[in-house]
């Protein structure tokens, strides 16, 4: 079999774009990879609505990266 004619797949990405929301309701959101085989993310960082350090869950998957 000539290699031409082979077909390759195409791998999956490793890791992943989420979005995260803040906890505390604000609406305040920002983006970060993670890794694909890790489960959901949860972070505690700095919300500058309420000027404070609050939790931020993983709200959805943007793309691949």
């Amino acid at each position: 079999m000539l290699l031409s004619t082979v077909l390759f797949a195409k791998s999956k990405s490793k890791n992943i774009l989420v979005q995260m929301m803040s906890a505390a309701g604000t609406g305040y959101r920002f983006n970060t990879v993670r890794s694909r085989l890790k489960g959901k993310l949860t972070l505690r960082k700095y919300d500058p609505v309420v000027n404070t350090h609050v939790l931020f869950f993983e709200k959805r998957k943007i793309r691949s990266v």
